[in-house]
């Protein structure tokens, strides 16, 4: 495997303070990867979020597909935002942190939304009084596994670089396989903004390496640098 980027010693400190501070408000959606010691590592990384959420935040953590599985529920007990697994279809609402499935594959889609009660009616091909709005919804399918999982953070990563461009923020994070390399990469090639999580204090490195040896622009912050960041990132507009 290649060598760790040289950005790994000095980019963690400057980075939040600085090339963020100069992004923060375009960033229009989170997106997280995790998967072997992920969940004691998202509920530090979520702890500190308040209630009402400025951005969507969208996670996927390996899980397996043959067990019930409470995340929504478990997070929703000890995390303030409204959590809630994505559904197929369902439009992404701003002041949510979603979780993906178990045994399926999420993605992100462009569409639109009706507005009903509008008084614009220059199109005529809508309901009389309706006005079109961009939005985004969630797409799940039963593809074949990546790296034996269903959900695969790749699956997210990419789709949400099609969907947002520079307006993302893409995490990978502690995990035991190389899922989310490829999806961090198309993230940082369409212009949004690549993290990892410093393989050092990762429970589990190899996903973060992985990550760092294919997406050689990545950025390398502490688990606590990410928690600060995506906080403020979430806060811009309170108080």
């Amino acid at each position: 495997m290649a060598g760790l980027p040289q950005k790994m010693n000095t980019q963690a400190g400057s980075v939040a303070d600085v090339s963020m501070a100069e992004r923060e408000r375009e960033i229009q959606a989170i997106v997280i990867g995790a998967s072997a010691g992920g969940i004691s590592a998202l509920m530090n990384l979520l702890a500190p979020l308040p209630e009402t959420l400025r951005i969507p935040i969208v996670i996927v953590l390996h899980v397996a597909e043959d067990k019930p599985c409470r995340l929504a529920e478990v997070f929703s007990f000890h995390i303030a935002p409204q959590v809630r697994f994505a559904e197929d279809k369902a439009f992404v609402d701003v002041g949510t942190v979603y979780f993906a499935s178990p045994g399926y594959h999420l993605s992100l889609e462009k569409g639109v939304s009706v507005e009903k009660d509008v008084s614009n009616e220059k199109d005529r091909s809508i309901e009389k009084g309706a006005a079109i709005k961009k939005s985004t919804w969630f797409s799940l399918s039963r593809e074949e596994a990546r790296y034996f999982s269903r959900p695969a953070i790749d699956f997210l990563f990419t789709s949400a670089a099609d969907v947002y461009g520079a307006a993302l923020l893409a995490v990978v994070m502690t995990g035991a396989n190389e899922d989310g390399a490829e999806g961090l990469a198309a993230v940082s090639r369409a212009g949004g903004v690549a993290i990892v999580q410093d393989p050092t204090e990762a429970e589990f490195n190899t996903m973060p390496l992985a990550a760092l040896n294919l997406c050689r622009t990545a950025r390398i912050l502490s688990l606590e640098q990410i928690r600060t960041l995506i906080y403020r990132l979430e806060t811009l507009d309170a108080g």
